[in-house]
């Protein structure tokens, strides 16, 4: 993934690649490399909902409560659908050891088990590159 992020660094499907990434370092438990891959995708592709809760799983692992919480309420914010789609049931395509360390990082963020469409108060974030990607 690495190369083909190199060879087409203005490829659309770039930000869906870095998740992946995050994922694999995530589920590796290495928390550092996840955070970081997160927060680039956050910087450079702001419309894909899920690199916000991988911030938020990241942090939480790292014992960053305070960054956690933040990263998780914005999470929350950017997608609710998205959050509650992840959250509320195991995806199909998800190993379940894999959904419960997801699951995991999010309480250690401050997640209390709630689904994010209770959480309309919550400033929206919006792009125009992908208006419809996630929600």
């Amino acid at each position: 993934m690495m190369i083909a992020l190199r060879l087409s660094p203005h490829n659309p499907l770039n930000g869906f690649l870095m998740i992946l990434i995050a994922m694999s370092h995530y589920y590796e438990c290495d928390y550092l490399n996840a955070l970081e891959v997160a927060q680039r995708t956050v910087s450079l592709c702001p419309e894909h909902p899920l690199a916000y809760r991988w911030v938020a799983v990241s942090l939480g692992q790292l014992g960053r409560t305070s960054e956690a919480a933040e990263a998780l309420r914005r999470a929350m914010a950017v997608s609710p659908s998205s959050f509650d789609f992840f959250t509320r049931a195991r995806p199909p395509w998800m190993r379940p050891e894999n959904h419960e360390h997801m699951l995991d990082g999010l309480r250690k963020a401050g997640w209390n088990g709630k689904i994010a469409l209770s959480a309309r108060r919550l400033p929206r974030l919006t792009t125009q590159a992908v208006p419809a990607f996630g929600r």
